[in-house]
């Protein structure tokens, strides 16, 4: 009888350490980066002190090194600067959390403005970022702050911050890239599926343009020249975008 009992002692200590090795979550690891949508000023900037990632219905905060502004500006056509890393548990990504700190700025013809953003300095701005993560996984999301659309101004030429900001990652990031010429045209570039405008973009000085976190589908891809400049608006399409592949339009040359 006393051995029986060890035995099933035994059984039932393996049957609980089972249990909790299945229980047990792995972990991923998400590296998060900073992009942005293009916009007519000198400079953007952003005062950036914490970002947080809800997984599992828990908030976690990224191992963020650098807080401090960025000019968001410098990140446009492909270009993107690494804010920090999170190691989460495996299982579903719901939103993202950015705190912003009081040095918001923006610099117009060469004048710098105070940026409000009360909203944001309190409870930090949400956004979605829904991904299912697995164990022992590495995913790169990439936070596409909209410098021109997140702009305001104020009947008094006042300026007030009011975040537009999306999401994407490697796994839902179809992109589009080429070039347009000449300089002088000074085109501004547009992505539209059917008759909405998903994003625009301005030109490199070399004349390279670049959209990320497109949806999969067709698209027509407008080159509007400025008033003034003589040149005359072009078309290209319809231009396939799929999840990770860039599709390049090579050049495009407007003429008067």
């Amino acid at each position: 009888m006393k051995n029986l009992f060890i035995i099933g002692s035994s059984i039932c200590l393996l049957f609980l350490a089972s249990c909790n090795d299945s229980d047990e979550k792995g972990t991923a690891t998400v590296n998060v980066r900073l992009t942005d949508g293009p916009a007519m000023y000198d400079a953007v900037n952003i005062d950036i002190q914490r970002i947080e990632i809800n997984s599992n219905g828990e908030w976690t905060a990224l191992n963020f090194p650098k807080p401090g502004v960025y000019n968001l500006l410098n990140f446009k056509n492909g270009t993107d600067v690494v804010l920090g890393q999170a190691a989460l548990p495996e299982g579903n990504v719901s939103q993202m959390r950015m705190v912003l700190g009081p040095n918001n700025t923006l610099v117009v013809n060469g004048v710098t403005h105070p940026l409000q953003t009360p909203s944001a300095q309190q409870s930090g701005l949400k956004f979605n970022w829904h991904q299912t993560l697995a164990a022992n996984g590495a995913y790169n999301v990439w936070i596409d702050f909209d410098a021109g659309r997140s702009i305001v101004t104020t009947g008094n030429g006042a300026y007030i911050l009011k975040p537009v900001i999306r999401t994407f990652s490697e796994l839902t990031n179809g992109q589009i890239k080429g070039y347009v010429q000449p300089q002088a045209a000074k085109a501004v570039i547009h992505a539209i599926m059917a008759s909405d405008t998903i994003a625009t973009a301005i030109p490199n000085p070399d004349g390279f343009f670049m959209f990320s976190g497109l949806s999969q589908g067709s698209y027509t891809v407008s080159y509007d020249a400025s008033n003034g400049t003589g040149y005359v608006d072009e078309n290209s399409g319809p231009v396939s975008v799929t999840f990770g592949q860039i599709t390049d339009l090579g050049t495009k040359t407007l003429h008067q």
